[in-house]
């Protein structure tokens, strides 16, 4: 009777420990949170705006600016793009089944890369009316629809007969990358200077040119396809069982793979508009949280979301320090952090690899 009372009680305290896991991680976001409001390199001191606040005393125009303009809008798109990585990196390991698989996969970053590296060094031959009406976000907006034009073609050439292989997605992805990187190298061959100089700064990512406008192109999209993505855990863990064993339980795999491949094409298409290429977020974090709080992945992609926000502003934080008052594009900085742990999954991986 003991062991009978014992097992269902497992699952119940795993669900506990995951969702006690949503608290714990939430709390540290808004600690990051304010502590990325606090940190810059104009000395401008958020515990004095706030002093000023509860005494009725009016901000100075510096403060307003540095505060409201600069930092706040950074912190928001900065949990965006993190979380939307993060959860779509989720989402894609939970389709192909792999802890190694990354949104780029889709043809997302590749699509995105190309749109935006075009927008760059063609963005003077233009036509004039383009121009005026994609104003300074023609390189966030042809990055999005390279984002989505790619993940477009990977899906009209992975779907059969109303079924997608995710292996033909796979492999249309990695040769749709490396036609994307010929082009690239073109376009970066016939570059000038500036243009190389905003290529590299692009390609690195940065949340430096943060606004309230980008959130307000980006956010919405954002917030939508994590949403939505949110939704898909069921999904996932069935499909973990495999394709045959998800359809004979109830799930409609077909009608989840479209939904998960179109979420992560929104979500990583509209961040990488947004911040530029930024590496590691979505292939760390969902592993080292399927290591914390297990596989299930109706928890799974809302501790993502939260963890892969708050890992994007410590990175943030750590670029406008480090050579402070320069920035350091936050792709180095994810990439110094996230490399080591991305060796450590292929060693545990090597396994599955070398079959």
């Amino acid at each position: 009777m003991v062991a009978m009372s014992d097992t269902p009680s497992r699952p119940i305290d795993r669900m506990q420990a995951a969702r006690l896991m949503h608290l714990w991680l939430a709390a540290l976001l808004c600690v990051i949170s304010v502590a990325s409001l606090a940190t810059g390199a104009s000395g401008t001191s958020l515990w004095g705006a706030l002093a000023k606040i509860v005494q009725g005393q009016p901000l100075t125009q510096t403060e307003a600016v540095v505060l409201w303009d600069i930092r706040a809008p950074r912190l928001v798109l900065g949990i965006c793009v993190g979380a939307a990585l993060a959860v779509s990196g989720a989402v894609m390991q939970g389709l192909f089944r792999n802890p190694l698989a990354d949104p780029g996969l889709v043809g997302v970053s590749a699509g995105a890369g190309l749109g935006a590296i075009c927008a760059i060094v063609l963005g003077g031959v233009l036509p004039a009316w383009v121009a005026a009406l994609t104003g300074t976000y023609l390189v966030p907006v042809a990055a999005f629809l390279g984002g989505w034009i790619s993940t477009m073609v990977l899906y009209r050439v992975a779907t059969r007969g109303g079924k997608t292989s995710v292996a033909t997605m796979l492999l249309a992805g990695i040769a749709l990358g490396a036609l994307a990187g010929a082009a690239t190298g073109l376009l970066v061959y016939a570059a000038d200077d500036n243009q190389l100089r905003d290529l590299t700064f692009w390609g690195l990512g940065s949340l430096a040119g943060a606004s309230w406008a980008k959130v307000l192109v980006g956010g919405p999209l954002i917030v939508i396809a994590i949403g939505i993505a949110c939704t898909q855990g069921r999904g996932l863990n069935g499909l973990a069982m495999g394709e045959a064993t998800a359809h004979h339980i109830g799930i409609p795999v077909q009608r989840m793979k479209n939904i998960a491949i179109l979420t992560v094409a929104a979500a990583t298409g509209a961040a990488v508009a947004v911040s530029g290429g930024i590496g590691f977020i979505g292939i760390v974090v969902p592993h080292v949280l399927r290591l914390w709080s297990g596989p299930d992945h109706r928890t799974l992609l809302i501790n993502a979301a939260l963890l892969g926000a708050s890992i994007l502003l410590l990175a943030d934080m750590i670029s406008r320090v480090v050579i402070a008052p320069a920035e350091l594009p936050i792709g180095i900085v994810t990439a110094v952090l996230g490399a080591p742990v991305f060796l450590w999954i292929l060693l545990r991986k090597r396994g599955i690899m070398d079959m």
